[in-house]
């Protein structure tokens, strides 16, 4: 497999349409995406492959997103990688909520694509410069 360019996503997503859509766009700006469609594939992967930044699916049927990235924020290795809530979850207070389980960011669906490679682009380029 050969080096992505700009970095490694892990997309965490239950939703094959979403997931799709998201690799097309990102592979198409240079980066490597890896998928997991629940918790548990998603610590595997991480587990298996090097991740510059994970895309979150808040609402997933097994773990919810808030429950996940606090878990993966608690295991050492993994806890300064960027994590970007990714939801349809648009109230008044769920940003925070994405904010306090521990993501480092808060993208709204439906996602535009149009600005999503520069959305991802701050937030690997605010990681490499910790």
């Amino acid at each position: 497999m050969t080096e992505a360019k700009k970095g490694t996503i892990l997309y965490v997503e239950d939703n094959s349409d979403n997931r799709n859509l998201i690799r097309r766009v990102l592979e198409a700006e240079g980066y490597s995406v890896i998928d997991a469609i629940n918790a548990s594939q998603a610590i595997d992967k991480l587990e298996k492959n090097s991740v510059d930044l994970i895309l979150m699916d808040i609402n997933m049927p097994d773990m919810d997103g808030y429950t996940l990235t606090t878990k993966i924020k608690g295991i050492q290795r993994f806890s300064t990688i960027p994590i970007i809530a990714v939801t349809a979850n648009v109230m008044r207070g769920d940003r925070e909520k994405s904010l306090e389980a521990g993501c480092d960011g808060y993208i709204q669906k439906p996602i535009d694509i149009d600005t999503l490679a520069q959305q991802i682009e701050r937030f690997t380029t605010r990681s490499s410069n910790v």
